[in-house]
């Protein structure tokens, strides 16, 4: 296995992992329900996608009985 003979320096160190930041998803504006989604996806809160219904969203919570049912 391969052992450095020497240290790295912080420079070198840090020069390297310039590239490794990490970078916010963009993200755009529903056209129908108006909330934050990202591009061409379908919306997560509506379901909608490209100007028609895409996916139908089941309705949010419930009790653990219908699950089972």
């Amino acid at each position: 296995m391969g052992v450095p003979k020497r240290k790295v320096a912080h420079a070198r160190k840090m020069d390297r992992r310039s590239h490794h930041a990490l970078t916010l998803p963009t993200l755009v504006d529903c056209t129908h329900c108006h909330e934050p989604k990202l591009p061409y996806r379908v919306c997560p809160s509506c379901g909608w996608y490209n100007g028609r219904q895409a996916v139908d969203l089941k309705p949010a919570g419930g009790s653990a009985g219908e699950e089972n049912a």
